[in-house]
């Protein structure tokens, strides 16, 4: 087996690594007391071409990642960027909007949409979490009842990231109760139509930097090409959530990485009964859980990019890592504030924050207890 980057897979890494050092560097703390989303932030990543990465440049992207860069990038940019919430915004957008509109997508939608989402100029949410249909992600109450000239849609959804930003919304709605999943269909919907009203940004523990809202559809009417794909499409295409689970993902574990470092620097500089709080056994002992985990979700993250990379199913696999990575990170972040101590409470110092993000992980993209669904299912024994 391969343990080892490509030379132009390493280069790439220490191309976007080098970028984010450089360019994604703020007052996060004051951004994320205030809930502020940072359009600067979010426009140097375009001009870079974070959001065309995976994009071919017929649609305004560079094509410049597969998926084994893309976790690559991802993973650079959450070790070298301390905005939790951009990365997690950036993420939203690139694998549950463009990857979509990318595999399912007609050429006119793809030439009206992509070039302005890679550009920077619009941002894009995708609109499936409903108030009664969170884990069962399929029981969605959200209506598109079938007109002679398209759709129109009924219905609410909540806790979709970027909501209060966002120009274009990827839609899900049931065409078909009694079909279930397969009677769901996914439409295109400018936030200026008729019958889509953008809450404000909810209040949340976590993420502050990137707004999260809700979506009320009322009487919406949409043309049939603003479908993406066919109805029921959506939902066979299982693959498409194993890559955005991925990569999103990759982002947890560069912050780890980051993490393990700062706590290696605190414990060798920060001195208490004149020697360095390393040397204490129970501090020492936490930088080496850090260490740990960080190398257990690394392996794991790469696994299921490789299994992708090769167009093969990752389901159990990928559910273990949403699992074990999005847990880790949680552990990881309470040891890094042990380990700064008092200092690790203060938002000044930048430690708390990752604890506050990492709480997240564990509910976006499928909870916990989803996963371990998904894997004793996958057993047999559930």
């Amino acid at each position: 087996m391969q343990f080892e980057w490509t030379e132009q897979q390493q280069q790439y890494r220490d191309q976007v690594a080098a970028f984010a050092r450089q360019n994604l560097v703020d007052d996060v703390c004051r951004r994320d007391h205030t809930g502020s989303f940072s359009q600067t932030l979010w426009q140097k990543c375009a001009d870079f071409g974070i959001q065309g990465m995976n994009v071919d440049a017929a649609y305004g992207g560079r094509a410049s990642a597969d998926i084994l860069m893309s976790v690559a990038a991802m993973e650079m940019l959450g070790a070298a960027c301390r905005d939790a919430g951009l990365l997690l915004a950036l993420n939203a957008q690139m694998w549950s909007v463009q990857l979509p509109l990318l595999r399912l997508g007609t050429e006119a939608q793809k030439q009206s949409t992509l070039p302005r989402l890679c550009s920077g100029q619009w941002k894009a949410a995708h609109a499936m979490t409903e108030p009664e249909a969170g884990s069962d992600a399929f029981g969605i109450q959200t209506t598109a009842r079938k007109t002679s000239d398209g759709y129109v849609l009924c219905g609410e959804k909540c806790m979709v990231t970027l909501a209060p930003l966002a120009d274009l919304f990827l839609v899900t709605a049931t065409v078909d109760p009694d079909k279930g999943r397969w009677g769901l269909a996914t439409f295109l919907i400018r936030r200026d139509n008729p019958g889509l009203k953008v809450g404000v940004a909810d209040a949340k523990m976590g993420l502050r930097t990137v707004p999260f809202g809700r979506l009320s559809l009322s009487e919406c009417c949409v043309a049939a090409d603003a479908r993406l794909g066919s109805e029921g499409e959506m939902a066979a295409l299982h693959g498409l959530l194993e890559v955005e689970r991925c990569c999103i993902l990759a982002c947890q574990v560069g912050a780890m990485q980051r993490q393990l470092e700062d706590c290696v620097v605190y414990a060798r500089s920060r001195r208490q009964f004149d020697r360095p709080i390393g040397s204490f056994q129970a501090v020492a002992h936490r930088v080496a859980n850090m260490k740990v985990r960080l190398e257990t979700c690394r392996w794991l993250l790469y696994r299921v990019a490789w299994l992708k990379s090769k167009n093969k199913s990752a389901l159990a696999e990928t559910a273990a890592l949403k699992l074990h990575l999005s847990e880790s990170f949680v552990d990881s972040s309470m040891d890094a504030m042990r380990v700064h101590g008092g200092r690790g409470y203060m938002a000044e110092y930048e430690v708390e924050r990752d604890l506050r993000d990492a709480m997240g992980g564990v509910f976006y993209a499928g909870t916990s207890d989803i996963q371990r669904n998904i894997i004793s299912s996958m057993l047999g024994v559930a």
